[in-house]
């Protein structure tokens, strides 16, 4: 028996969807555990600045040429670290985002990518 008007085909439907969501939950976590290993590198100044990340957008580490402390003056470096912040988390977002369209695969539910 089918139901009324085909609502057992809904119910498993959502059953189905509910597994799926399931396992696209278990491999973002997954993900967040690889990306927490990926690194990327923001630089400035011709890579006398250099910051680390994560592909969670985690700073991991500054690094600055000690040259530049005595040939520049502090505004010239503060500009140079957030340049070096700003290109190495746009390269971890955009890690981030590839990995996570990867697990999201074809679905396409409205403002998912939202939420992932």
């Amino acid at each position: 028996m089918r139901g009324i008007g085909g609502l057992g085909d809904m119910g498993r439907l959502v059953k189905q969807a509910q597994s799926q969501l399931k396992d696209m939950q278990k491999q973002l976590a997954a993900l967040d555990e690889t990306l927490g290993e990926r690194v990327v590198e923001g630089s400035a100044g011709g890579g006398m600045v250099k910051v680390l990340f994560n592909g969670l957008q985690e700073p991991l580490d500054v690094t600055i040429d000690p040259t530049i402390l005595e040939e520049e003056d502090p505004e010239f470096l503060q500009e140079m670290i957030l340049a070096a912040i700003r290109q190495g988390l746009k390269k971890a977002k955009e890690i981030g985002a590839e990995e996570k369209k990867k697990v999201a695969g074809g679905l396409a539910f409205p403002g998912l990518e939202n939420l992932l």
